[in-house]
């Protein structure tokens, strides 16, 4: 019994020292999409999965840039809707526990099926609203309405003055006024004093004349 008990734990003491031995180095794996016709163009929110270790998925960030932890020669699949996916092997042996890269993704055009919406399930359907349809009047009688007198005395009543006519009133207001500054001379009691007087000047003047 001792000796299945050693047995079993000098196996699992050598399964453990070998697994340690063949697990792959850990890196930090960093970058930025971008759009594979313009540098310049990144791509926000992608999906990153590792299909290496249990299709762990990441998402890059609004500018493209992702970071997370990963295995050397793990496989790394990027997606996107409008691109086509890409993958990538992250490789073996780096210098540092790090790897950074630039991933290009190429835009990807599909074309859809045209797809028809009819708004009626059945044709005796259609047949009814078609019959039941109120026509439209049409350009001349909504002419005609436009231009009735009912029509246009609602729009006086509720549109409001132009420039234009806000000037010929302004014009209008101004003549008034000035109409009223001018008085008549007959109503002014010094007029008639006046007149008296040059009446009474020119009588005189003309008995004088005939002496």
């Amino acid at each position: 019994m001792k000796k299945l008990i050693g047995l079993i734990l000098f196996l699992s003491v050598a399964v453990s020292a070998f697994s340690q031995k063949r697990e792959r180095p850990l890196v930090q794996f960093t970058g930025i999409a971008h759009n594979a016709d313009s540098i310049r163009v990144t791509v926000p929110y992608v999906s990153i999965t590792n299909t290496s270790y249990q299709n762990q998925v990441n998402l890059s960030d609004y500018r493209g840039y992702f970071s997370f932890v990963a295995h050397e020669q793990d496989t790394i699949r990027f997606t996107s809707i409008g691109y086509a996916p890409l993958i990538i092997v992250i490789p073996a042996n780096l210098p540092t526990k790090s790897y950074t890269l630039q991933v290009s993704l190429k835009p990807q055009i599909i074309n859809l099926p045209v797809f028809r919406v009819f708004p009626w399930a059945t044709t005796e359907e259609f047949r009814k609203d078609f019959l039941s349809m109120k026509i439209a009047d049409d350009d001349l009688e909504n002419a005609k309405k436009n231009l009735s007198r009912a029509s246009i005395q609602t729009l006086e009543r509720t549109l409001p003055r132009d420039g234009f006519e806000m000037n010929s009133f302004q014009d209008f207001h101004n003549n008034v006024l000035n109409s009223h500054s001018i008085t008549n001379p007959l109503l002014n009691p010094f007029s008639w004093g006046s007149l008296i007087k040059q009446i009474a000047d020119g009588d005189k003047s003309k008995t004088t004349s005939s002496n």
